[in-house]
């Protein structure tokens, strides 16, 4: 589980999938209202105090983004509200009135620390992918966006394998990257760096 802070009243946190099934939770259980995810809530949320000082006291909104490979991206919005005099007093339906959103994405999105990662990982999968992806480059960082990777399962398996040795899985989507990053190749990125970058 990791907690990033996007500003005084937001914060992103990224579930992998291991995350989950150490808690016992399915993909799916992330939809409905059952004690495992309300306890996951909660630790996220003790995470999020002791990393970011990001405290919750009232309304918020649950953004959900399920990834493919990646996991779960989590975005939580602090409404505002009164302050309770006696926190301590209060269950968890009295700090957090939730409102999820829920959403799917078959995009593929990974980082890169170093643009040459990026290169080396577009010569190794080029003869894998037959065309498609874009690269952005965003705070220091380059992306790798896939929107569809038609693949059989275990080929699929083999490529997300192979991307997690370049890079990682990132908790950004291909919306923030579109809206903020600046794009380096807008299709066929893969192909496009093995063609000018040996």
């Amino acid at each position: 589980m990791r907690v990033e802070r996007l500003n005084q009243d937001k914060i992103r946190i990224f579930l992998t999938f291991d995350d989950l099934i150490e808690r016992g939770i399915e993909k799916d259980d992330m939809w409905r209202d059952i004690p495992k995810v309300h306890e996951l809530f909660n630790d996220m949320m003790d995470q999020a105090q002791d990393e970011v000082g990001f405290t919750v006291n009232g309304p918020v909104a649950v953004e959900v983004f399920s990834l493919p490979a990646q996991g779960m991206v989590v975005i939580v919005t602090r409404g505002k509200t009164e302050a309770h005099d006696d926190a301590e007093d209060l269950d968890y339906d009295d700090i957090y009135e939730m409102q999820v959103t829920l959403e799917e994405s078959d995009d593929v999105v990974y980082v890169f620390y170093d643009f040459e990662h990026l290169i080396e990982l577009a010569h190794r999968i080029n003869a894998k992918v037959i065309d498609g992806g874009s690269a952005y480059a965003y705070n220091g960082r380059y992306y790798l966006v896939f929107e569809e990777v038609d693949l059989a399962k275990d080929e699929y398996n083999d490529f997300i394998a192979v991307l997690s040795e370049y890079g990682e899985a990132s908790t950004l989507t291909k919306h923030v990257l579109q809206e903020y990053g600046k794009v380096v190749v807008d299709s066929d990125a893969v192909k496009v760096l093995c063609r000018y970058f040996d």
